[in-house]
């Protein structure tokens, strides 16, 4: 199998956006619910998934240990097997470029007495895996290359895993949804300890499934326990837009002079919020509208109009509720007065590529002053950007999209080295931005 050729994109100044779409389901929740639909016993119906690459990958694995999960109409239907009813795949499982996927399926594996190998792509590959194979190595679950640390890599799961309390070193939603759904799998409560909130989409889901799972805080500290030997039934899950692709669409708005656009249907969790919340305090004109709940979460239709932006600092404890944002801040900051200070910014070196300086190296080709300090990440903008260069997005969609996103309004032209990613996680993203009234040129 070849891989796909780099395919870069140009994008240039763009007229006025305008417009009401909606963007792709939530790419986190179409994830929990084709792996909750396969442990749960009975018919799962979702509507709105996400149909880009990862998720495809996970409704594929799903498939392989014994739920399959298919599209019918514009439905996708997952068949569940019930308390330890998936069984041994007979082949690897390819995960190609979901990190996501990845490591919400180890949890799964951890509960079952099957021998699974998992791979990936080049990038995956070389994502470190540590971090969540650490618990679930304390629950029962076993590596069979002792000491290996990245995909490809051959798990051996249990029947009988052994409950813990384990508080994370550091904040991880990915983490803590592998330990609650091995959880479930373990006689008796398994805790995980938050020192700072992460995304709680999989505490939701399991609720929203028929598991206990309680969320209690003391001193600080956030305590989420799940019972274990859980029985959960199927659901009928409607998946709400996905704000990390809101993002760019917002931020495009933002930028562009005459802007008017609105965002129908996007989830609205506080714990994914940080980026709105940012660039209302960078003077942005944003508006919630419509608040209403589906299927646990919050969601709302977001209006977003052109305004002149301010540099702010966003502090490092904000960092888990906009982590997958910050590259398209820091591709908008240039275009505010003044200085963007971005702190407690780790866990983008560790993304699909080094994002962190990746997103740096993309703002300086452009004409942007940009540094690093450690895990800061500080833009000095001026109000507008030079553009001209291109960028190297280093196999990472959402580098991609983020340079996408400031060439719409920048003086020159925009070139990011390749595209191919960003069937990934958003597919639609060219089209929807077209829609809008921005416009690319491939370049030969």
């Amino acid at each position: 199998m070849h891989a796909a050729a780099p395919s870069p994109l140009s994008v240039r100044r763009a007229t006025p956006l305008s417009g009401r779409v909606r963007v792709p389901g939530d790419k986190s929740i179409s994830h929990r619910a084709l792996i909750f639909g396969a442990l749960a016993t009975g018919v799962t119906r979702i509507r709105g998934l996400l149909e880009a690459e990862d998720v495809i990958n996970t409704a594929k694995a799903v498939t392989s240990l014994g739920a399959p999960a298919e599209k019918i109409g514009d439905v996708w239907q997952v068949m569940g097997r019930g308390p330890g009813g998936l069984r041994q795949p007979v082949a690897p499982i390819d995960f190609g470029n979901s990190g996501t996927g990845t490591r919400l399926m180890m949890g799964v594996v951890a509960g079952h007495a099957m021998t699974v190998t998992m791979s990936g792509d080049a990038s995956l590959s070389k994502r470190p895996m540590r971090r969540v194979l650490a618990p679930l190595k304390q629950m029962g679950l076993q590596i069979v290359e002792d000491g290996r640390e990245t995909l490809p890599m051959t798990l051996r799961g249990s029947e009988d895993l052994v409950p813990i309390g384990y508080k994370l070193p550091v904040p991880s939603a990915q983490v803590k949804s592998a330990i609650l759904i091995a959880g479930l799998h373990a006689a008796g409560a398994t805790t995980v300890i938050e020192t700072e909130a992460t995304r709680d989409h999989t505490e939701r889901m399991l609720r929203y499934f028929g598991a206990h799972v309680e969320s209690v805080e003391t001193d600080g500290l956030t305590h989420i326990t799940v019972r274990g030997d859980a029985e959960l039934s199927g659901r009928d899950v409607l998946v709400p837009g996905d704000p990390s692709s809101a993002a760019f669409l917002c931020c495009a708005a933002l930028i562009v002079p005459g802007s008017d656009i609105t965002i129908e249907g996007v989830l609205v969790n506080e714990t994914r919020t940080g980026l709105y919340t940012t660039l209302q305090e960078m003077g942005g004109d944003i508006a919630f509208l419509n608040p209403r709940e589906e299927g646990g979460e919050p969601i709302a239709d977001i209006r977003v109009r052109a305004s002149q932006l301010k540099g702010v600092h966003v502090p490092a404890d904000r960092a888990p509720s906009m982590i997958d944002e910050y590259p398209v801040l820091a591709a908008i900051a240039g275009f505010a007065r003044g200085q963007t200070r971005m702190d407690g910014l780790a866990e983008l070196k560790v993304k699909e590529s080094d994002r962190l300086a990746a997103t740096a190296a993309g703002l300086v080709a452009n004409g942007v002053a940009a540094r690093i300090d450690g895990d800061t990440l500080i833009v000095d903008g001026s109000g507008t950007v030079a553009g001209g260069g291109t960028v190297a997005t280093h196999l990472d969609h959402r580098i991609a999209m983020a340079f996408l996103t400031m060439g719409l309004a920048s003086t020159e032209a925009v070139t990011v080295d390749d595209t191919t990613m960003i069937a990934t996680s958003f597919p639609e993203f060219r089209g929807l931005m077209e829609q809008l009234g921005a416009r690319y040129a491939h370049m030969d």
